[in-house]
Formats: C-alpha cells, structure tokens, sequence
C-alpha cells in the first residue's frame, strides 16, 4: 500500500477501509433477518424521528391543555411523564404510538413477534433517558432497542 492509499482509506472512514479489506456490512437490519426494503424492513431514521416529532408534540399538547395552562416549563415536565406513559401503553400492547402509526413503523421484538410489556416498559424508560436512543449500532437501532430485544420496522 502507497503513501496515497493510506491517506485515502483514512480520510473514507474506517468503515470503508474495512469494505476495502474484504468486510461486508450489509444493508441494516440484516443480521437481524429483516428484509433490505418493503414492509418488514428496519425503519428509516428519517421516519422515526418523524413519528418521535410527532408524538412529542401530542404529549405537550395534551400536558399544555390539562396540566400547565401558561406554565410551559411545567408542561415540557408533564410532557415527559405523558410520553412515558403513551409509550408504555400503546408500544406494550398495539406495537406502535400515534406517530409511529402516521409514520408506518412498528415496533416488534428482535424474533418477529409482539413487544412483550415488560419489555415495552423498559424500552420506554431508556427512550425517556435520551442518552440510550442517541447511541446506535449498525442496523440502526438505538441502545434503548438493544436493551430491550426491540426492533422498529417497517409497516
């Protein structure tokens, strides 16, 4: 390898040099089994920050119009705990909140089937911590998935 190849492989990432040596990564959510697109496939992040956007706005809302009235700093407090309960709620039972739904995308656990509640309940708790979903791995799911045997696809 030339002085040249070093500095380009270094400049593309590791994850090209690694392509480069033979590695093959694959499309995400395929050591999961998922398919690479179509319903089934492992959700864009595109749309689940969407379906994020979308349900945070629900929670203020709701914690604006019943709790805070004026306050808004009692109701991004009270929005946080309506999340919570939102996610706990309809990700433990339908698989999906208000914004996944408009957004299509579900969440399941890493064997295909329903969220267990347990699980739901965890993933929820790590959600609202915010450190865990900012750390992603490379199937795209964050840490509050992992942790939780969960896997946000598709519809």
């Amino acid at each position: 390898m030339d002085n040249r190849q070093a500095i380009g492989s270094w400049l593309s990432g590791p994850r090209a040099a690694a392509e480069e040596m033979g590695a093959d990564f694959g499309y995400r959510g395929k050591r999961l089994g998922l398919p690479p697109e179509g319903p089934g496939s492992a959700a864009p992040l595109g749309r689940r920050f969407g379906a994020l956007f979308v349900d945070w706005a629900l929670c203020l809302l709701i914690a604006y119009g019943l709790f805070a009235r004026g306050d808004s700093q009692a109701a991004g407090n009270y929005a946080l705990g309506i999340f919570l309960v939102l996610h706990v709620l309809t990700v433990g039972t339908l698989g999906f909140t208000p914004g996944k739904r408009v957004f299509r995308v579900q969440v399941i656990s890493e064997h295909g089937g329903r969220l267990g509640f347990g699980w739901a309940v965890v993933r929820s708790v790590l959600l609202c911590l915010a450190i865990p979903a900012l750390i992603w791995d490379r199937d795209g799911r964050g840490l509050h998935d992992r942790l939780a045997r969960a896997v946000q696809v598709r519809m």
